[in-house]
């Protein structure tokens, strides 16, 4: 199958820029990148990162940019027998591939400090915060704890016994990165010796075994807002595992269940509630109590309401995040059969049915249409 021509694949015209290449390059790897998608996602998602990734290394070296506009991808084919290229030209993937984690993840994956280490953005948290619906309403004030880590008080956080120190690493001579060439490119990738810390500890702490570190748990205060809704997270900056040789830490998200209530059904900013009523009340109409998050209402029902007839309270649901006005509160009425009848009872209600009877169609507003409808299916 026949590549893609990689003034194509960017997005970009021939005569674009450095820095529109790498801007181009940037917006797709964060938008294929392959931890932003999930399921079957993940396998295109890769493929086009990968595409991308390989364009930009192309289009961002000055000599194998030449190559490819003279040549097309035979050019920058090291078997196509084209005399190839050589490397260290652009050198600008690591800094744009740089850039795009510190999009993706909070801007320092990838960066360096002044001693050559790399420096890592620590690990997102996730919390998950069960709430009932009258505090997804009104809104809380919760405490939660979560694992945080302190600096090992035996060490002083350096990691080493007390009484030694950390070595510069040999292998990478305090860079925390190693190269290792393959064929025309170079690869940077992290020390496997040090982890990219850039250094050596040949005897760790006993006490946190050389992490400079204690894992622990802390207490922190959480505002749930009111009208906050299934499934909605809440961001706390900076809670989340603590970044590699001094990067930021992460941040800690704290996603909100909300509890199935005995009554009450939500739906975005409105409620649904189902009211059982008496036989006797929907047929002879009435006034009935019905329950809301803030106490008590009253619906009148007419004579003759039906069962699953609905009744709408104005601003009796909830006032969501976005929204201006709360919303509503739906009555469904839900009509209860006499059970247990006395023997008087029954003689009542079959006087009562002997009635209605007599009284035809009139009585039941339904049965007449539903039976004729009957009629024309078996026609």
């Amino acid at each position: 199958m026949a590549k893609r021509d990689f003034y194509d694949i960017l997005g970009v015209p021939k005569n674009a820029s450095d820095d529109d290449i790498k801007k181009a390059y940037r917006r797709l790897a964060a938008k294929h990148h392959p931890d932003r998608h999930q399921g079957d996602d993940v396998k295109k998602s890769e493929e086009k990162f990968k595409e991308a990734k390989e364009a930009y290394e192309m289009l961002s070296d000055p000599q194998k940019r030449a190559a490819y506009d003279q040549h097309g991808h035979a050019g920058v084919d090291p078997n196509a027998g084209m005399g190839g290229f050589g490397g260290g030209g652009g050198g600008s993937f690591a800094d744009a591939f740089g850039d795009i984690f510190g999009d993706i993840f909070g801007g320092a994956a990838g960066a360096r400090r002044g001693g050559g280490q790399q420096v890592y953005r620590g690990s997102d948290l996730s919390y998950a915060m069960e709430i009932t619906l009258e505090e997804a309403a009104h809104g809380k004030d919760a405490q939660i704890r979560i694992p945080t880590w302190d600096n090992c008080e035996t060490c002083k956080g350096t990691g080493a016994k007390p009484g030694t120190s950390a070595k510069t690493c040999t292998t990478c001579n305090g860079s925390g990165t190693v190269h290792i060439r393959q064929g025309f490119f170079s690869i940077q990738q992290t020390c496997p010796h040090c982890q990219g810390s850039g250094k050596i500890i040949p005897e760790p702490c006993t006490t946190c075994n050389g992490a400079g570190k204690i894992k622990r748990q802390k207490t922190l205060e959480v505002k749930i807002p009111a009208g906050i809704n299934e499934g909605m997270r809440i961001r706390s900056a900076g809670n989340g595992e603590p970044g590699t040789n001094g990067g930021p830490p992460g941040d800690l998200y704290i996603e909100i269940r909300i509890k199935e209530h005995d009554l009450f059904e939500r739906d975005g900013d409105d409620l649904h509630v189902k009211v059982p009523v008496p036989l006797t009340t929907v047929a002879l109409g009435g006034s009935i109590e019905v329950p809301t998050l803030g106490g008590k209402a009253e619906i009148e029902l007419p004579e003759g309401t039906q069962h699953g007839k609905t009744f709408r309270l104005r601003g009796k649901g909830i006032k969501g995040l976005r929204s201006s006005y709360p919303g509503d509160l739906y009555c469904h009425v839900s009509v209860e059969t006499p059970v247990k009848l006395t023997e008087h009872q029954r003689k009542l209600f079959k006087e009562l049915d002997e009635s209605l009877r007599k009284g035809g169609d009139k009585h039941s507003p339904t049965a007449k249409s539903w039976t004729d409808r009957v009629k024309d299916l078996f026609k």
